[in-house]
């Protein structure tokens, strides 16, 4: 409907101020009840590759819309009943763009675009002129086909899909032509003498409905039929026997190769000078009707058809994208496709290209590797790794390919973890003040980690802890013994510690354990008290010596050497003057070969063995003992002091 400068409208009878639109049906200002659409959703899970049928479109059908719900790898095929593939057959895949089949021009779309969602599409405005099937190449999972058609007149289709269909499955509807046929019989009854109706369009009816829809049959002629063959509006005829219809050439062929079409031209002429006339001279009943005649019948040279891009194959850097290309000949109205050597005149159109959508972000190593988590035993390490793009921006790690990630923690095995017996010095009082006492010191089984030497594990051969010592002879007499304070009950800081106390008499070389009650004269010393061994701090600790590296000649032994604190947890709180030795010589001595009194020179001349550094073979070293022993010995002497 349109709006004219003065703000009424013009409808679809072409009368201004008239609100009539051409309805779905299109028929201007009906009322969407002279067709009846149907539509549907195909959506069977298919199991095996190949052609699927979808829906069958009858005769008669417009506004025709086969639509795939959503992209796929799946294609859509068009096919006549009689066997005739128009899009898509044969495993052929065709480009997007119009074909012509069942009298009606199909347009095929096929998305291509990377963001693109949309599928496959089969449009056409119609009506066919015969049944067509939709099919279906199945290659993934079916996600859903939309089908609608509109076929004229009410009762053409039931609405009802028959109980034994299941979903989604089309059904079959034919266009009835008794009404037409029966109407047309009745009028050419009525009326004889009237103008012949070919040409006109004819209408059919139906038994729900008093109203005529006209339906628009494939046309018997070509777009290229010329303008002046189409029959003139009735004229008041003018019988003449002077005057006939003639053919006066044909039409141009509607194509220059492959088979077109032409049409003979009929011209009104006076039958004996036949001299060119106005048509009206003729009987426009006896007009020929121009029958179509072919032309040009040769086939087209081959050409390859290039279809259209495949997306790139990465979405960033360097990809790949394909196109088919196919050689075809157009035939009949037809592209068809032909053996590759038809087009070996033409060079082949590249089916592979390289694509690159944009520069892709890369993965930067951004720190080395931190030290291992542990000193010791099976750790961890990281680094930093970063997303960064083409300009040097950190990004988000989905910018990058995280398959190629590198990693950014691992583990790392520091050798196994050695345990070694630490001790500190003996303390230096003595636990009593006259007669036997001990000193003591503190021993802890820790993991060796610096060692340059393999030290076994601590074992049972716990180093002792305690020490005799004597401060002389205490005088004989009666007075409690007071035993060692036991540990006091901290590390650090303040705390308490027990001993026994016994009431005794010395003798010269013994001790007598008298009743308490014989000491109750003299104060009794106490069995408890604080301690306060030292506040929180650190001392050093070291192991045992290892073995020596050599017998003889000079070698060197190590142990270690910590600072621990109370809770014996390493410091740094310990004076460095006072720290302990970690390394000394050992075994100075020079190396003295064993004598082995069955070594003997045998061979008067083995100066000479020697010289010639023959000891290697078995035989001069066995029959030049003594001298092939010494010179080894010296070497070995010489090869240690270096």
């Amino acid at each position: 409907m349109l709006a004219r400068p003065g703000g009424e409208s013009i409808g679809c009878d072409d009368y201004l101020g008239s609100d009539k639109v051409v309805d779905k049906c299109g028929v201007c200002g009906g009322d969407n009840t002279g067709c009846q659409v149907v539509s549907g959703v195909f959506k069977h899970a298919l199991t095996s590759l190949g052609y699927h049928r979808v829906v069958e479109i009858p005769q008669g059908a417009t506004k025709i819309n086969i639509t795939e719900m959503h992209k796929s790898n799946n294609y859509l095929a068009l096919r006549s009943r009689s066997g005739r593939s128009i899009i898509n057959g044969n495993w052929a895949i065709d480009r997007p763009g119009k074909y012509e089949g069942g009298g009606t021009m199909f347009t095929y779309k096929r998305p291509n675009e990377i963001s693109s969602t949309a599928g496959e599409s089969f449009l056409a405005e119609g009506p066919t002129n015969e049944i067509l099937d939709v099919y279906m190449i199945h290659q993934q999972p079916n996600p859903g086909v939309h089908y609608e058609y509109v076929i004229m007149g009410t009762n053409a289709i039931s609405p009802q899909v028959p109980p034994h269909r299941r979903p989604g499955e089309p059904f079959n509807g034919q266009l009835g032509t008794e009404g037409r046929g029966q109407e047309e019989r009745e009028e050419k009854e009525r009326n004889e003498e009237k103008e012949s109706l070919r040409g006109e369009t004819p209408e059919i009816f139906t038994s729900e409905s008093a109203q005529t829809f006209p339906v628009r049959h494939p046309d018997r002629f070509s777009s290229h039929r010329p303008d002046n063959l189409v029959p003139p509006a009735p004229q008041p005829p003018r019988r003449s026997r002077d005057y006939n219809w003639k053919q006066l050439g044909t039409t141009d062929c509607s194509t220059t190769c492959g088979k077109g079409a032409q049409y003979p031209i009929f011209r009104c002429v006076h039958r004996n000078t036949h001299e060119e006339v106005p048509e009206s001279y003729c009987d426009s009943s006896m007009k020929p009707s121009p029958e179509e005649e072919p032309c040009n019948i040769f086939p087209c040279p081959a050409f390859w058809d290039i279809g259209e891009w495949s997306e790139c194959s990465k979405t960033c850097g360097l990809g790949m994208q394909h196109r088919q290309v196919l050689c075809r000949q157009v035939y009949a109205n037809r592209s068809l496709t032909v053996q590759p050597y038809r087009c070996q005149h033409l060079e082949k159109p590249e089916t592979t290209s390289t694509c690159q959508l944009k520069i892709c972000s890369e993965w930067q190593i951004r720190t080395d590797w931190t030290s291992c988590s542990v000193p010791c035993g099976v750790g961890q390490r990281t680094r930093d790794v970063k997303c960064v793009s083409n300009i040097g921006d950190v990004v988000d790690d989905e910018e990058c390919n995280m398959k190629l990630r590198p990693n950014d923690i691992e583990n790392c095995d520091m050798g196994p973890c050695a345990k070694s017996w630490f001790l500190t010095e003996w303390s230096e009082r003595c636990s009593a003040e006259c007669g036997a006492g001990v000193r003591t010191r503190s021993v802890v089984c820790m993991t060796n980690h610096v060692s340059s030497l393999p030290l076994e594990g601590c074992g049972n051969n716990r180093p002792a802890e305690a020490t005799p010592c004597d401060n002389g002879p205490c005088t004989g007499k009666v007075e409690w013994f007071a035993g060692s304070w036991s540990q006091c009950s901290i590390e650090c800081g303040t705390g308490t510690q027990q001993r026994e106390v016994i009431c005794v008499r010395k003798n010269a070389d013994t001790f007598e354990v008298l009743d308490p009650y014989e000491c109750s004269f003299l104060e009794k010393p106490p069995n408890q008290q604080s301690c306060h061994l030292k506040p929180c701090g650190a001392k050093w600790f070291n192991t045992e010596w290892s073995m020596c590296s050599k017998t003889c000649q000079g070698g060197f032994r190590v142990r270690e050497v910590r600072c621990l604190s109370d809770d014996m947890t390493l410091s740094n709180l310990c004076d460095p003057q006072l720290k302990p030795e970690e390394r000394e010589s050992c075994n100075p001595q020079d190396c003295v070969p064993e004598v082995d009194e069955n070594c003997k020179d045998r061979y008067y001349n083995c100066n000479v063995v020697v010289q010639a550094r023959l000891c290697v073979y078995n035989y001069y070293k066995t029959a030049c003992c003594a001298s092939c022993t010494r010179v080894a010995s010296r070497l070995a002497g010489f090869l240690g002091s270096r």
